[in-house]
């Protein structure tokens, strides 16, 4: 930040300069990893000669980022391209930029499907009639690409359903059962998912950050490129589950069992893995940067 202007901020992103404000960075997505940088709150990297705040990642993307904050804009990408601002918009924990990303992502594969495979068997109306019901399943439907977002929908029985690229944000849907469901795709960020049950569920490329997962029942469930940045995974039972190249960063793994899981190319830094399961568990490919293992259980485990 300069003397002469002390709500201009200029980045050095990855060796690519940036210039912008304050405000740009902190009021869209005020929960944000950079809204928490320049908070006043934090230490920054800075150079003392040219004033450049650094922060270590890839700057190719970061012109969208600057876009996305400024104008709320999803910026025309190719689907690779889409990805890469995606792993970009995770990291800096910009949720809205997430989920716009993921809907282009969804309406694109939506055009790329035949139709009839794709279309739900209910609407959301629908929904909201059936859980006003004292039980309600759903069990084997096609719910795909709904909107169910901020419904209360606990204890709700989704088993073996179709639940691809659902929005379940900031959803109630404690205690409810995902087994064996296809919930790839689907965003469940800032959704409460405490003591629910996702055995052998299909969740790659699901968005959870921010989501709560206290005691929730991962096991053999796939999570392959999953994000829980954030997320409360405190008990959480994640035996045998495929975390391969998942986003943990920040999360809560506080007790939670992770016998025979697979953690290849898993990001956990700065993770609370205190009193976890991790016996013999391969952490070779695993980032744990700043992660807290005391009292973890690593007998056993290939660091």
């Amino acid at each position: 930040m300069t003397s002469l202007h002390p709500s201009l901020v200029r980045l050095n992103i990855g060796g690519k300069k940036f210039s912008t404000t304050i405000d740009t960075l902190t009021q869209r997505e005020p929960d944000s990893m950079l809204a928490a940088m320049f908070s006043g709150r934090h230490t920054l990297s800075q150079d003392s000669e040219k004033g450049l705040v650094f922060v270590d990642r890839d700057g190719k993307h970061f012109r969208h980022i600057l876009n996305w904050l400024r104008d709320g804009v999803i910026p025309v990408l190719n689907d690779s391209e889409y990805l890469e601002l995606l792993r970009e918009a995770e990291y800096y924990q910009l949720l809205g930029l997430v989920e716009g990303i993921n809907g282009v992502l969804s309406r694109r594969r939506d055009e790329d499907e035949p139709k009839e495979s794709l279309s739900a068997e209910l609407t959301r109306t629908d929904i909201i009639r059936c859980i006003q019901s004292e039980k309600v399943r759903f069990r084997g439907l096609n719910l795909s690409g709904l909107d169910l977002s901020k419904l209360d929908l606990s204890y709700v029985d989704f088993s073996f359903a179709c639940l691809k690229n659902v929005f379940f944000s900031r959803a109630n849907l404690q205690c409810a059962k995902f087994r064996d469901v296809d919930a790839g795709g689907s965003i469940f960020h800032n959704a409460n998912l405490r003591e629910c049950e996702f055995t052998s569920a299909n969740l790659k490329g699901a968005l959870l950050a921010g989501a709560n997962l206290q005691s929730a029942n991962l096991q053999d469930a796939c999570l392959i490129e999953s994000s829980f940045c954030g997320a409360d995974l405190r008990t959480a039972h994640l035996q045998s589950a495929d975390l391969t190249n998942a986003n943990l960063e920040g999360a809560n793994l506080e007790g939670a069992n992770l016998k025979g899981a697979v953690l290849t190319g898993a990001n956990l830094q700065g993770a609370n893995l205190q009193r976890a399961y991790l016996r013999q568990v391969d952490l070779r490919d695993t980032h744990l940067v700043g992660a807290k293992l005391d009292g973890a259980n690593l007998l056993g485990a290939i660091r």
